[in-house]
């Protein structure tokens, strides 16, 4: 009995031997689904980040590369393999389902499995640059002037600017404060919120002549400085007034933040897509609690929505599965639906007629608007109105541009910047994610990861 059970141990190990060859013999992609070629995984995300090697066990194996993905750490625990990701359609992102269906055998996992390169929606993967025209005025008036950059940008026109600065007796900046800028008649061009440092921007547009600043009931002429006679046509960047002001702060301070993203969902977004619904989780923990969330999701017409907005929360679970719902598809032609998203939120009166959580006075409030396409002509009256209610209320809105885009999104994003007291952030191909990313027409600017970015405008934004 012992020599029986000694043969069919030997035979048994041969058995195995000779599996084993053929595990490692070179196959065809369709025959090694653990080593095919991109295509066969297309949309499903699965990343290694344990070493696969010098483990005595299966066992040992798999706990040590907890974080193969899905498929890969259930079945060799032995739970249920999930099923199949669902084809998506070009542009979408296809997410992993739910485990269906009976368990099935453990994949074989070679020790010296590669080691999988990030994929698009990886935190910390996506690198972009941070550029704030505001601050570097001087730079815009020459680009413009020059001739490098043009406006106005589907209405909004950012050329006329004049800054003020409020300041109390002791010299310190009062945020919060209402700024209106005249024209001759006393009628209110544009109404502006100083910011955290106490400065506010007005802007005036085409054949409108600003004449005064109006701060808390008193008026302060301004002085406009008219081009040399014998510079041929109209000027393009008027100099106007920066002025410094003394006032007394009259505004309760904000006591809290709220965080709103607009994200076009279109085809030509999954990358971004996918890059938000893993990342969002790390850039909540590192903001903490202080901040409540909104996501608003747009396409456009003939898609299965145009806009779909969310009421702010700072239940971040609650967000992380709304954006895990969402997938990217549809858009067809280049420009989307952007004049109505923005009609749609920058707006104190967002989501309050429902009675539900939308933006309040005690509130900082900052919108990331994350595109890749300009809005459809014809819509300038509404994106300029949209513009100037987000200026009074003090909605600062800070575009940031993906991959594809032209230079009309470019000059759109920065005038909305801008014109709102924003900053514009720009992917790059740093990152070698996704296409190709479009070079600005600004001045030297620093690479970093997106995440980084985000996080420091958001934290840069919290109330004092």
């Amino acid at each position: 009995m012992k020599q029986v059970k000694k043969t069919a141990a030997l035979l048994l190990s041969l058995a195995l031997l000779l599996g084993l060859c053929a595990c490692t013999a070179p196959e065809t992609p369709a025959e090694t689904p653990a080593t095919a070629a991109p295509a066969a995984t297309e949309g499903l995300y699965v990343t290694v980040t344990g070493a696969s090697a010098g483990y005595e066990s299966s066992e040992a194996e798999a706990d040590g590369m907890a974080d193969y993905g899905a498929i890969a750490s259930a079945a060799a625990k032995g739970a249920p393999e999930p099923a199949a990701a669902p084809m998506s359609e070009p542009g979408e992102s296809a997410l992993l389902p739910a485990a269906t269906g009976a368990p099935e055998a453990a994949p074989v996992l070679p020790p010296d499995l590669p080691i999988a390169t990030p994929d698009p929606g990886q935190p910390f993967v996506l690198t972009a640059a941070e550029w704030n025209d505001n601050e570097n005025w001087p730079f815009f008036t020459n680009l413009v002037n020059a001739g490098k950059i043009a406006f106005p940008s589907f209405g909004l026109d950012p050329r006329q600017r004049v800054r003020v600065t409020l300041r109390d007796e002791a010299g310190q900046p009062l945020p919060g404060e209402a700024v209106a800028l005249l024209d001759a008649a006393g009628e209110t061009l544009w109404t502006a919120q100083t910011d955290r440092i106490g400065t506010a921007y007005l802007f005036c547009q085409s054949g409108e002549t600003p004449a005064a600043v109006s701060v808390q009931g008193t008026v302060t002429p301004l002085s406009v400085e008219t081009p040399p006679e014998t510079r041929q046509g109209d000027p393009v960047v008027t100099v106007l007034d920066e002025l410094e002001l003394q006032a007394t702060a009259k505004t309760p301070p904000k006591t809290a933040l709220q965080v709103m993203f607009l994200v076009d969902t279109t085809g030509s977004m999954s990358d971004e897509l996918s890059y938000l619904q893993k990342d969002f989780a790390a850039i909540a923990e590192e903001i903490g609690d202080a901040v409540a969330w909104s996501f608003c999701f747009y396409r456009d017409e003939g898609d299965e929505y145009v806009t779909k907005c969310s009421e702010f929360t700072r239940d971040t679970a609650a967000v992380q599965a709304l954006i895990a719902g969402e997938y990217a598809t549809g858009g067809g032609d280049t420009p989307e639906a952007v004049a109505e998203i923005l009609d749609q939120t920058l707006d104190m009166g967002f989501l309050q007629d429902a009675g539900r959580s939308g933006w309040r006075e005690d509130s900082e409030k900052l919108v990331f608007l994350i595109f890749d396409a300009p809005p459809h002509d014809g819509t300038d009256a509404t994106i300029r109105a949209a513009v100037r209610r987000a200026a009074e209320a003090g909605i600062r809105v800070v575009p940031v541009v993906a991959s594809n885009a032209e230079r009309d999104t470019e000059l759109f994003a920065r005038a909305l910047a801008i014109c709102t007291g924003g900053t514009y952030v720009f992917l790059t191909d740093d990152s070698g994610v996704g296409e190709s990313h479009l070079e600005p027409i600004v001045g030297p600017y620093t690479v970093e990861k997106l995440h980084d970015i985000l996080v420091r405008i958001i934290r840069d934004s919290l109330p004092a």
